[in-house]
């Protein structure tokens, strides 16, 4: 069983500027079959965007995708952890914050993201959630 959110994780992320538009993280999200992007404002880690966020905050209130940028959907306030933090402690992070995703950081870069569907392919394999993050894309 993995004891490091690096055994885990899913390295490289999508990283994008803050003045990206919706449409872009939208479309590099289809493009890597991911559903969030690690935002940045001046090369700093300032949120994480979701396909949800996406939904709720832009397409939902009749925005304009490409017109809508990052900056403003991005939730902000974000929880890291690094490569070397243990699982449970990630889950607990998880759990604590009801957050499903932790950007992953090492020397203030991002390199990946750790899921809760990470998580259940690792813990509970026959899980119905594991299931679902193991299942090829339908696209």
């Amino acid at each position: 069983m993995a004891q490091a959110v690096r055994d885990i994780m899913t390295p490289d992320p999508i990283t994008l500027s803050d003045t990206a538009s919706v449409r872009e993280a939208a479309a590099a999200m289809r493009e890597r079959d991911v559903g969030d992007v690690i935002v940045l404002h001046n090369d700093q880690l300032c949120g994480v965007v979701t396909d949800r966020d996406i939904t709720v905050r832009a397409v939902a209130d009749g925005k304009a995708p490409d017109k809508v940028k990052l900056a403003e959907v991005v939730s902000g306030q974000v929880m890291t952890v690094t490569p070397d933090t243990p699982v449970d402690k990630a889950v607990r992070l998880m759990r604590e914050n009801a957050v499903r995703r932790l950007p992953v950081v090492e020397s203030g870069r991002p390199v990946g993201v750790v899921s809760i569907g990470d998580i259940a392919l690792e813990r509970d394999p026959g899980s119905a959630l594991a299931d679902v993050s193991a299942a090829r894309p339908n696209t």
